[in-house]
């Protein structure tokens, strides 16, 4: 064990923030600093024996919060409401109550976030749980930018094993320079009980913003483990076009796919998802396609109707097949937002065909993340050519396209990652008369990315992503 020694200054600084042994305010967060230096319990070596990871907008998690104080959660604090600085609590409903000091619940455009709310906090300010982890954790991922303009700050992820009295720092001093949300991940493996959160260690007045707090426990669904099928993040690679609040790439996350909607096309831009045999099972085809009120009340939301007598499938991005765990889950998959005008002899038959493909390899052990989008406008349907739908309010894409990287089950998918994992991508015509064979259609993923402009596989590596989006898949093929 290694003591982090900190100078005079900072010392009289969180002597002054927290009134060491003078305050009886339960607000007040509480270092040990009995002696000159900040104790941390956990191993923390030069070489950094906690590992931190950083990667670039890295989108949102999805998991079960059922059992929230045992298990791991991912809270995105858009249930929270917390307008003033002044130190004080809000209810969380992703994972329970936490204390926030010089931070509140930023909605503003100046705050950096995924959805419509994120933490801001200035000065040394702090977000902490008041609720413990009782199995411990394994992994803390936060994802972190400057507020509006602001400049460069740092913060620390902090802990506490004795019910909040008392915190230390845990891993590397973290630097916040960019206005675009970036993950740092800390690989902890806690075992004791314990409660983690952010505190600003510099910047001054400068603000900094914090999003999608995720805590990964052995028993998070999603935290993946070798050889077992789990639902792990459906953003896990990245949010392609970097999508936020704006009209036309609003992003939208769902429990069972997260997806970039585009209000002036009235479908998605593209929709990204995970795929293992833990996300099928027995329920059956819903059938129930609606209009999804998640959307700002001023978008174009579309109906099943607006379909009608178009000549064009009310064809899926991600498919419904996909999400048969539970019956919610396969309703999931009917929102419009997830549908787009796709040509019958695309939809049921080459789309359809690589679909089965993709399923037929969860049977075998394997994992697959998915993305899916559309592409330019006009195509031909049962009615022959078109390029919008219900009087122009949804625009009919000219090709769909659709990449996925091939893992065996696993854990830490990111880094097993390497130059020889598969990945297949496809862009095929939204027109009848095409062929059945979806490796017809096969195409690489930096041509994807050519047409599109999105950077699909953004946290993998460039070196490794540089070789894999160059290749064309060659089999097999069924």
């Amino acid at each position: 064990m290694k003591s982090l020694r900190l100078n005079s200054v900072t010392m009289s600084l969180i002597a002054m923030l927290f009134f060491i042994g003078c305050s009886t305010d339960d607000d007040q967060l509480v270092f040990d600093q009995t002696q000159d230096t900040l104790n941390i319990p956990l191993s923390i070596e030069e070489d950094l024996s906690i590992e931190t990871h950083y990667y670039d907008n890295e989108g949102p998690h999805e998991h079960n919060h059922s059992t929230r104080r045992a298990d791991g959660f991912m809270e995105t604090f858009e249930t929270g409401s917390k307008g003033s600085y002044a130190s004080g609590t809000v209810n969380l409903s992703d994972s329970g109550i936490w204390l926030l000091s010089d931070a509140l619940i930023g909605t503003l455009s100046n705050d950096r976030k995924f959805g419509s709310k994120s933490v801001r906090i200035r000065n040394s300010g702090y977000a902490v749980m008041e609720f413990n982890l009782d199995n411990g954790a394994e992994e803390v991922r936060i994802r972190h930018a400057k507020y509006g303009n602001n400049g460069t700050s740092t913060w620390r992820l902090i802990a506490s094993t004795d019910n909040g009295s008392s915190w230390f720092f845990v891993g590397n001093t973290v630097t916040t320079n960019s206005t675009s949300l970036n993950t740092v991940s800390f690989t902890v493996n806690e075992t004791r009980s314990i409660r983690y959160g952010v505190y600003k260690t510099s910047g001054g007045s400068n603000r900094i913003n914090i999003d999608n707090f995720e805590v990964i426990t052995t028993t998070t669904p999603g935290g993946g483990d070798q050889g077992v099928a789990t639902r792990d993040s459906n953003i896990a690679f990245g949010n392609p076009s970097n999508a936020t609040s704006s009209a036309n790439n609003y992003y939208l996350p769902k429990p069972d796919y997260a997806l970039s909607y585009n209000n002036s096309k009235g479908t998605a831009n593209w929709v990204s998802w995970h795929l293992s045999s833990a996300w099928t099972g027995n329920a059956p085809r819903c059938n129930c396609f609606k209009r999804d009120t998640a959307l700002p009340s001023n978008f174009f939301r579309a109906t099943s109707s607006d379909y009608t007598n178009s000549g064009f499938d009310r064809g899926h991005l991600c498919p419904s097949a996909d999400r048969t765990y539970t019956d919610d889950a396969n309703e999931n998959t009917f929102y419009m937002t997830n549908i787009a005008p796709q040509a019958p002899d695309n939809n049921q038959r080459s789309w359809a065909n690589f679909e089965n493909f993709l399923r037929s390899l969860i049977t075998e052990g394997k994992e697959v993340y998915i993305l899916a989008g559309v592409i330019g406008s006009g195509g031909t349907g049962r009615n022959g050519f078109a390029s919008t739908i219900d009087g122009g309010n949804i625009t009919v894409p000219d090709s769909f396209w659709k990449v996925a990287l091939i893992l065996p089950n696993g854990s830490d998918d990111i880094n097993r990652v390497t130059t020889s994992t598969e990945v297949i991508a496809i862009n095929i015509p939204n027109d009848q008369g095409i062929s059945s064979d979806w490796s017809q259609f096969r195409t690489t993923v930096n041509d994807i990315e050519n047409l599109t402009g999105y950077d699909l596989f953004e946290n993998i590596p460039n070196g490794i992503e540089s070789v894999i989006e160059s290749n064309i898949y060659n089999g097999p093929f069924n």
